[in-house]
């Protein structure tokens, strides 16, 4: 028994990997998402998706926000979901698709960026902290061959240059930098719009959460999967900001400020503010 003991010890003291995903998949690989032999397609319809997210970038960093809204096919799961998630000190993901697939990796991401903090001692770069959500997000290609499609939306700040930086992907898994701005999801055509009117490149932390709640509300405008700020039950969306000094998740009381300045806005404006002419 004590031998077995010590082996244990050694295993999980020296796992031959900077990979905490690398190092699972050898030992219980069915622990991973993504790794079963099979999914039921036809019921993917009937599992809660996430819809929209958006991120972009400021003068002191990034800025993610996502709506709450959940949805099975027609039917809405879910009112006040959650899908922005922090990753690290300078980094967060939001997830559009398999709502449960994608928690799951974010989950996942989240211990891979600490083991490799860990073992190395320091952190990844920032392309390789999006390189490795990318193995992750092809690794679960066979179940997203099957419906439970996950692609998430990458933002960090870069110690390094002194900036933040957004990245998409594919289902795949490649990843790809964004300029400026960038969104996912059922809504992110619209949204995409409406950051492409407001967005001010260099802008102030204030103005660009603003756009970006601007963004997500013209979202569930045109998108019935998007859900807008639900003032009864006081469900706002979520908004996190990564600058110099790290993660920060804006409070409700925070965000329902930005989303008061929209909804009078608004009424005068139903269909929001428009970009000056140059």
């Amino acid at each position: 028994m004590a031998a077995q003991r010590g082996w244990m010890n050694n295993l999980f003291l020296d796992t031959g990997s900077t990979s905490f995903t690398e190092f699972v998949g050898s030992y219980a690989p069915g622990l991973l998402p993504g790794r079963f032999e099979s999914a039921a397609g036809s019921v993917a319809h009937q599992i809660p998706h996430a819809t929209t997210i958006v991120a972009a970038t400021f003068a002191d960093g990034v800025v993610m926000a996502g709506d709450r809204r959940a949805t099975s096919g027609n039917y809405i799961s879910q009112k006040d979901m959650e899908k922005v998630f922090r990753t690290d000190d300078y980094s967060c993901m939001g997830i559009a698709g398999a709502a449960s697939t994608g928690i799951e990796m974010a989950r996942l991401y989240l211990v891979e960026l600490e083991h490799y903090e860990k073992r190395e001692g320091r952190m990844l770069s920032v392309e390789g902290k999006a390189n490795r959500l990318g193995t992750m997000i092809r690794a679960n290609l066979p179940m997203a061959m099957q419906g439970m499609v996950v692609v998430p939306l990458f933002a960090a700040y870069d110690e390094d240059a002194g900036t933040g930086r957004i990245f998409s992907y594919d289902v795949g898994g490649g990843p790809y930098e964004q300029t400026n701005y960038a969104s996912i999801g059922s809504g992110s055509l619209f949204a995409r719009g409406a950051l492409k009117k407001l967005y001010r490149e260099g802008a102030s932390l204030e103005d660009t959460v603003l756009a970006c709640v601007e963004s997500l509300y013209d979202a569930a405008d045109d998108d019935s999967a998007t859900g807008g700020p639900d003032v009864t039950r006081k469900i706002w969306p979520l908004v996190a900001v990564i600058t110099e000094d790290g993660y920060r998740r804006l409070s409700d009381e925070e965000v329902e400020a930005y989303v008061r300045q929209v909804l009078d806005r608004r009424m005068t404006e139903p269909d929001g503010p428009t970009a000056p002419l140059r």
